[in-house]
């Protein structure tokens, strides 16, 4: 038997008696169609049983068998590793991972969740820009399983896979006291998201439980580069400006911790100009674990995040929650712990 032939826009088109430009801009919901022909031909589309090429195969198939990921920042190594991560975890389980940069951009990120809305995906991974969140409740009502990778929007309560970030400011914040660190300024990105509110937060509970002041300065917001409303990669100019500002008046012994790696190399530069040696006169431990951390001079103390787990985690958990659609249950924290590598930045052995 022959195969049924799909339904195209040119069907519908001689249909109706009008052009096939004239269908595609009604199905697309352009202005320049009237209102009365847009309603005639998407009623002669769902009468005719017309589906997108993008979603046809979903439907046949009864699953699109493809994972949406929106990313806020490929360019960041972390992200970068994780993407990885998950493309090759979906791989392996027969799902293909069709991936939406966002750019810490709302109004990016409310497109990319209309365009896996319409391609029919089983469900959506997501890092979220947490400004927010109707667009994603468009697929919890259809049905559609929505797992959060290391951002939180606790409005949505849904799964969650991330790295537990207060514990990363801790420690980061711990090792420079217990280095003989006094005074400890953090530098972190100027970005309304969890996961910058938690690295501060376990900042502020080492600081608290050593007992040392913290100055309304303590905390050096970094301006988030924009290009447009689209965040730009991480530069070490904005906090070595500000690094600067803070080696100009204060007395030692201090250290630096940053929220990433890019932010420590604009400490790194600062010292220098000014005679420093880090880490005799100023410490320095980064955050992210980029792969540059062991080869500058001195090599990097940082915090190393847990990016190809977490991949692989956040793709298991969407897979069990496809298996068993009915199951529901509460929507799961799973937070993994990142770890300290100290390295010579900090007075380490420099390995």
């Amino acid at each position: 038997m022959r195969e049924a032939r799909r339904t195209t826009l040119k069907d519908i088109a001689v249909s109706l008696g009008v052009s096939v430009n004239t269908v595609s801009r009604a199905l697309a919901d352009k202005d320049n169609v009237g209102v009365e022909t847009r309603t005639r031909v998407k009623e002669e589309a769902e009468r005719l049983g017309y589906v997108p090429n993008s979603t046809a195969r979903s439907l046949v198939l009864g699953s699109a068998t493809t994972l949406g990921m929106v990313i806020t920042n490929p360019s960041n190594p972390f992200y970068a590793q994780l993407i990885s991560a998950m493309e090759q975890h979906c791989r392996k389980h027969g799902y293909s991972l069709l991936l939406m940069a966002t750019e810490e951009n709302l109004a990016n990120e409310r497109r990319a969740a209309e365009e896996l809305l319409r391609r029919g995906v089983d469900g959506v991974l997501v890092v979220a820009v947490q400004e927010g969140a109707e667009h994603w409740r468009r697929f919890r009502s259809a049905g559609v399983p929505l797992v959060l990778i290391n951002r939180d929007v606790p409005e949505l309560n849904t799964d969650l896979v991330g790295v537990d970030h207060v514990r990363g400011g801790y420690e980061a914040a711990r090792h420079a006291i217990a280095q003989g660190a006094r005074k400890i300024y953090f530098l972190e990105e100027d970005l309304r998201v969890s996961s910058v509110a938690d690295r501060v937060e376990g900042y502020r509970r080492a600081m608290a439980e050593s007992g040392l002041s913290m100055e309304p300065d303590s905390v050096i917001k970094v301006p988030t580069r924009r290009l447009e409303q689209s965040a730009m990669p991480w530069d070490p100019s904005e906090a070595y400006r500000l690094a600067r500002e803070v080696l100009r008046t204060e007395q030692r012994p201090l250290a630096f911790v940053a929220g990433n790696d890019y932010f420590a190399l604009g400490v790194y530069r600062v010292a220098e100009e000014a005679g420093l040696k880090i880490p005799k006169d100023v410490l320095v431990v980064g955050y992210g674990g980029h792969p540059f951390a062991p080869y500058v001079i001195p090599t990097m103390t940082t915090v190393e995040l847990p990016a190809t787990e977490i991949g692989v985690s956040a793709v298991d958990h969407m897979l069990r929650r496809l298996r068993r659609p009915a199951a529901g249950g509460a929507p799961e924290k799973i937070l993994l712990p990142p770890r300290l590598v100290v390295r010579a930045s900090s007075g380490g052995n420099g390995t």
